[in-house]
């Protein structure tokens, strides 16, 4: 079994790394990833500038412990979302995109600075399709009870939608403050509606 008590310098060595991840995060949210320097995060977090490397090997590294993070929060609050009588698939995707804005949206000078140096790290290109993922099981519910059309694969669409995510994450990114004329999250359902409905007028019948 793993439940022995964790031992006080394990404890004191959380601690030690929540500070400095706490510190990190707070300064890039005032200055930004590149102007924030890890003698200023060793400085907030009141340690030494050597104890920063003893947690993190290099200032990329926040980079993927926030990405990581990220990926588990999202993971967690999309699955405690769902009520347990299990709604329609297009609910689902609802609901995920309703979680996926209010993220975003929460702590949006943190994920756009942090967002841009992922991708100036280009992270992008080797993450793992958690999300695609989780957008593939709930059409999967979808395509059992009827309600997707099984035209295309689950994983298919899974991916469609990470990606037009992804997109919309970065259009928002860019956007000052000044300029973002609504929270992510309208948007985020503009494009599910525009996937489900597509582009394609009805046909008119004689």
């Amino acid at each position: 079994m793993d439940n022995q008590p964790v031992s006080r310098r394990a404890r004191n060595k959380q601690r030690v790394h929540d500070r400095l991840y706490s510190s990190a995060l707070a300064l890039i949210t005032e200055k930004g990833y590149d102007h924030t320097s890890v003698d200023e995060i060793a400085e907030r977090a009141d340690v030494a500038r050597g104890t920063f490397f003893n947690y993190f090997q290099r200032k990329e590294d926040l980079i993927f412990t926030w990405a990581e993070q990220r990926r588990e929060r999202i993971q967690v609050e999309v699955t405690e979302s769902m009520p347990p009588s299990c709604p329609s698939a297009l609910s689902q995707l609802a609901q995920c995109m309703q979680v996926l804005g209010r993220i975003n949206d929460a702590e949006s000078e943190l994920t756009v600075a942090m967002l841009t140096a992922w991708v100036k790290a280009g992270r992008p290109l080797y993450e793992d399709p958690h999300l695609a993922d989780i957008f593939a099981k709930i059409v999967e519910h979808g395509h059992a009870t009827g309600e997707f059309s099984a035209d295309f694969s689950a994983e298919r669409v899974g991916h469609a939608l990470r990606d037009l995510y992804l997109g919309a994450l970065y259009e928002w990114a860019r956007a000052t403050p000044e300029t973002r004329r609504a929270p992510l999250e309208h948007r985020l359902q503009e494009i599910l509606a525009l996937l489900v409905r597509g582009i394609t007028a009805t046909p008119v019948k004689a």
